[in-house]
Order: structure tokens, then sequence, then C-alpha cells
């Protein structure tokens, strides 16, 4: 390992997991988590009456739609043929309001997030400690690797207790998902 390497490592090792910063904001408060036994992978869709960002997750059990901004479960299905992620684009059946469309699935399978937002946000994933990931939420412009703690980046999710399936932001940008195993943690913005 070289020392810059080392160096790196000893950095995020020492970040505590900390709050992410304004205007990111958990679903209730600070408990930003939702259990889901089983969880297969996440996808992101707008609603199409509103607009608004809807998260799609699937499980061994089936297929769940939440409003990301609340975390409100809109639709549930226990087809559990259904919550496989098929084809070249890794998508399921869609549910709810989103019966008609269908839904790209990142996570067990493969496939994959949003790392950066329009406006400059983004997210890195490290493994100091493999293979226990952290997420690291960087500011507009900012950088994990170079900036400081608390004000540039923030260590906001420690995977050590489930393996991490996906890791990313909504097309839209407004709502940032973390999904492991057995949860997923949902943050969103105005």
């Amino acid at each position: 390992m070289t020392e810059y390497q080392q160096q790196l490592r000893d950095r995020f090792l020492g970040a505590p997991v900390m709050p992410a910063p304004a205007p990111w904001i958990g679903l209730h408060g600070q408990n930003t988590t939702i259990a889901v036994g089983g969880l297969i992978g996440v996808g992101f869709a707008l609603d199409p009456v509103t607009g608004a960002d809807l998260l799609m997750v699937t499980s061994h059990n089936g297929r769940g739609l939440f409003d990301s901004a609340s975390g409100t479960r809109t639709a549930r299905d226990y087809d559990a043929d259904l919550c496989y992620p098929i084809g070249p684009d890794l998508s399921c059946p869609g549910i709810g309001v989103l019966d008609d469309t269908r839904v790209r699935i990142a996570g067990l399978f493969g496939g994959g997030l949003h790392a950066t937002t329009g406006d400059g946000w983004k997210i890195d994933v490290v493994a100091p400690d493999w293979p226990n990931e952290r997420i690291l939420l960087s500011g507009r412009g900012a950088d994990a690797y170079r900036g400081m703690l608390g004000a540039d980046w923030w260590h906001i999710f420690h995977s050590n207790y489930s393996e991490l399936r996906a890791a990313g932001f909504s097309p839209s940008g407004r709502t940032l998902v973390v999904a492991t195993s057995s949860d997923i943690t949902v943050w969103h913005r105005p």
C-alpha cells in the first residue's frame, strides 16, 4: 500500500457517520431507514401525475413502490416471479401508478444509480475495511478525497451489518438512496 493509499484509508476509517447536510432531509427526522428483508434492488421513476420521484424496491417477497419524499409505500405486490430484473436494461414491471412502465433496477444483479446530480452533489462508495462499505456525500464541487469532513464531504452511511446492494441519486437529483440486503435509507431535498 502506498503512503497516499494509507492516508486515504486512515481518513475514511476515522470519519464518523454523520447526518447528511442541508438541504438533504431524512424521511422521518434522524430515522431514514425502512426495513426490506431480502432486498434485491432499487430503481427510480417519476410519478406520471405529480412528477415526484418514486422509488421501486424489489425483494424476494415481491415489489414495493415508495414516495421518495415521505417514505410512504403507495403500492405493494407479492409476485416473487416479477421481482427479478431481466433484459439488457435490468428492468422489472412497475406497480401502482407505474403499472404500464418498466423500471430499471440496480442491485444484486448489477446496474447502477446516478453517482452525481446536475448541480454538483456526488457520492463515493469506499471500503477502507472491506467488506464494510461507506457512503460519502460531497457538496457542490467538493471532493471527499481532498475536502474537509463536515464542510465539503460527509460520511452518511456505514454498511457494516448488511451487504450493500446499490447507492445513488434519482435522475432528478432530488432523492438519494442507499440499499442494503435488509433495508433502504432515503434522503430527499426540495
